[in-house]
């Protein structure tokens, strides 16, 4: 195999794989095509996670601030705001945008456990405002977003995001555009930047490059990513609530990409459809489903130390992105 092959092979993988599930939206039972849009969302959530943990090297236990920053900049916008739905999912953008830039600046002049402590702390500063400013955002009860608000108007075409079929292509079609800018981004100059700088940050600071820059840069996009989930979340789904900016929604994504193997593509996708569906089909048999998911992970851990994709690559397919 060449260098020159690589790129090629790689864009074919991902290609073949949003092909699949594009397929899966025609042969899946009801339940399991709402569960796999909602996978598909909270997998983009992972993949923003990804950005920063797994490339840049980044540990943080905040990342629900941005999800939730997306979710009630797109569920406030349309519930008390009367936006459409295209302009709420704008500002479900701009507040994860300006929230990411806003902490980057702070936290990124620390690092390790103190930038993991940091993150977490403005993480449950948000969480704190969500339920101090209940009449606004529902509190612990939240909001549902009734279907009304959940229409797109295209000239004379009606989108509802209620219907299984418009919510899982527009699912998909979130997921398909940020896998295919992940894709990019790790294959370019500035991918190879976050990775030097997750390897050694003082001699890539010696080479001549910004790291500051770059991290905070790469915080911004992976901020950007994780409200785009969220807004979609509150859009697709309709409910918005203050347990999505709870620390378990901060620690969920880490599980979701080590099991999928971090800094690959793909990981957090197959983390998160693992994770899921472990413990879907689990607690159906039994109320101690945790117990069985924790075995389940131990042995994963254990045969993959480097997640699913992880392990995978380091073993059989060196290629994979």
């Amino acid at each position: 195999m060449t260098e020159g092959s690589s790129p090629a092979k790689a864009y074919a993988l991902h290609l073949a794989v949003v092909a699949f599930l594009f397929g899966l939206n025609f042969v899946l039972p009801a339940y399991h095509h709402g569960l796999l849009a909602r996978i598909l969302v909270l997998a983009t959530f992972a993949m923003g996670y990804n950005l920063l943990f797994g490339y840049v090297g980044l540990l943080s236990l905040g990342h629900a601030m941005f999800f939730a920053a997306g979710l009630y900049g797109a569920g406030l916008g349309v519930h008390h705001y009367g936006l459409s739905v295209p302009l709420a999912f704008v500002a479900a953008l701009f507040c994860g945008a300006a929230l990411s830039l806003v902490i980057g600046l702070l936290a990124l002049r620390t690092s390790g456990v103190a930038f993991m402590i940091v993150t977490m702390m403005f993480a449950q500063v948000l969480a704190l405002a969500i339920l101090y400013f209940a009449p606004l955002t529902g509190g612990d009860q939240g909001l549902v977003l009734q279907q009304q608000e959940r229409v797109i108007q295209l000239g004379n075409t009606v989108l509802d995001l209620t219907n299984p079929t418009v919510r899982y292509m527009t699912a998909l079609g979130l997921f398909s555009v940020v896998l295919l800018l992940m894709l990019a981004i790790v294959r370019s100059r500035f991918g190879r930047v976050l990775i030097a700088v997750r390897e050694n940050e003082e001699r890539t600071r010696m080479l001549g490059y910004d790291t500051f820059t770059n991290k905070l840069t790469a915080m911004v996009v992976s901020g950007v990513i994780c409200a785009a989930a969220g807004g979609a979340y509150a859009l697709l789904f309709g409910y918005v609530g203050a347990n999505f900016a709870s620390v378990q929604y901060s620690i969920l994504p880490l599980l979701w990409v080590l099991l999928g193997g971090a800094a690959t593509t793909l990981g957090p996708l197959i983390g998160t459809l693992f994770m899921y569906y472990v413990v879907d089909i689990t607690s159906s048999y039994t109320s101690a489903y945790l117990l069985i998911v924790g075995i389940a992970l131990i042995v994963l851990v254990l045969f993959f130390p480097k997640g699913i994709l992880g392990t995978i690559r380091q073993r059989l397919l060196r290629w994979l992105p």
